[in-house]
């Protein structure tokens, strides 16, 4: 009898009526406001909306002219798009907060092993997503547009507009910040056992193919930010069958580690 508690009622009692829930949410989007407004105040005082349109903008103005700029077509860009860099820049520092508001959120549904694995899994998947928009500005867009101000005719002055320039890198970094997340999706497809480490090796050669694939769709028709993509993904992907090795070991262990207690508690 003690057997099946131990097994089967650890969550048992901790079901929430559905208001109860909504509420639940409520509060914790109300927290993720809050950090995002406070970090919006933080980053309009320092750097300012106008030092983050120059932070972002360092990696093409490196290829112009030293006396050119980037222009603003649309008569409402000079107000709207450092806006949209701060909203953006903000959500980012913020983060880490979302992450916890979404991970406090679904933990009372969550049993003691599943917490303890969930924690790291949050702190590695913000790392992931910052290492991959880190990836970008400080190198992606420097070789990108190195390359492709090469193509640029001499007749051609290159003064991109601001709007379409801050669209084209947030969707960069969209696009490596969900890419870097490699690592995490294969771990957690092993860990709902919705596939196994064997088949994900077996697998290797038709990643390489999707890898590439998904880079010449997501990123601009050049071959220097299509290989920066790429090639991090396949590597990921590898780093994700490493820690997913791992976990499964670390389960078993902890699985065995599990049945010995209830033996030793049962006296079998």
């Amino acid at each position: 009898m003690s057997d099946n508690k131990d097994t089967t009622d650890e969550l048992a009692g901790t079901e929430q009526p559905f208001v109860q829930h909504l509420k639940e949410l409520r509060d914790r989007l109300l927290y993720g406001m809050v950090a995002l407004g406070i970090c919006m105040a933080f980053l309009a005082y320092w750097p300012g909306p106008s030092g983050l349109i120059d932070l972002i903008a360092v990696p093409i103005r490196a290829h112009m002219p030293p006396d050119a700029k980037l222009i603003a077509v649309d008569v409402f860009s000079p107000f709207f798009v450092p806006i949209k860099v701060l909203a953006m820049a903000a959500l980012l520092m913020s983060l880490p907060v979302w992450m916890y508001q979404l991970w406090s959120f679904v933990a009372p549904g969550l049993y003691s092993h599943e917490k303890r694995f969930a924690v790291p899994l949050i702190v590695l998947g913000s790392s992931l997503a910052y290492a991959g928009i880190g990836f970008v500005q400080f190198f992606v867009l420097d070789k990108m547009f190195g390359f492709i101000q090469k193509f640029t005719p001499a007749s051609v002055a290159a003064t991109p507009d601001i709007a379409s320039y801050v669209e084209a890198i947030l969707s960069l970094y969209l696009a490596f910040g969900l890419a870097f997340q490699v690592p995490i999706v294969v771990v957690l497809l092993v860990r709902f056992n919705m596939v196994t480490v064997e088949k994900l090796k077996q697998f290797r050669g038709y990643f390489i193919v999707v890898a590439f694939v998904i880079a010449a769709v997501v990123t601009p028709p050049d071959v220097i930010s299509q290989l920066a993509l790429a090639v991090p993904m396949c590597l990921l992907y590898e780093l994700g069958i490493l820690g997913a090795t791992w976990f499964v070991k670390g389960a078993d262990k902890a699985d065995a580690d599990k049945a010995d207690a209830d033996k030793d508690e049962t006296g079998d």
